[in-house]
């Protein structure tokens, strides 16, 4: 006489909630990490840009003997940026350039003061 065994190998369905209830829950820990530390990251950008933008208008400014309360020339100034061109904010913003060149930053970001944290030069 043979006997059979009835069960058959494969996960049951509380199994199976179960480990989708895991993964659930760290996806749940993990996405508001991610999010922050893209942000940070964006940010962190930003301002490098913006400091990058900034020493280029002194640079310009600086060679053409212009004054302070001259007002900056973007199409001028990307000439003392790598590439000659104006880099964007990471967001997808136009950095808009200030009305005079000064010692203080000379552009800022948009969209820069309402995101956290701010783009903006220190």
């Amino acid at each position: 006489m043979k006997v059979t065994k009835q069960g058959s190998s494969g996960f049951t369905l509380v199994e199976i909630m179960i480990v989708v209830a895991i993964i659930g829950l760290l996806a749940a820990i993990a996405l508001p990490n991610f999010v922050r530390s893209r942000n940070t990251s964006q940010a962190n950008a930003c301002i490098n840009n913006l400091r990058q933008i900034d020493s280029a208008t002194q640079q310009w400014a600086l060679e053409r003997g212009k004054k302070d309360s001259d007002e900056a020339v973007p199409s001028e100034v990307a000439g003392y940026i790598r590439d000659q061109v104006i880099p964007t904010c990471p967001t997808g913003s136009i950095y808009v350039f200030g009305v005079s060149v000064s010692v203080t930053p000379s552009v800022t970001c948009p969209v820069g003061t309402s995101l956290s944290p701010t783009h903006a030069l220190p």
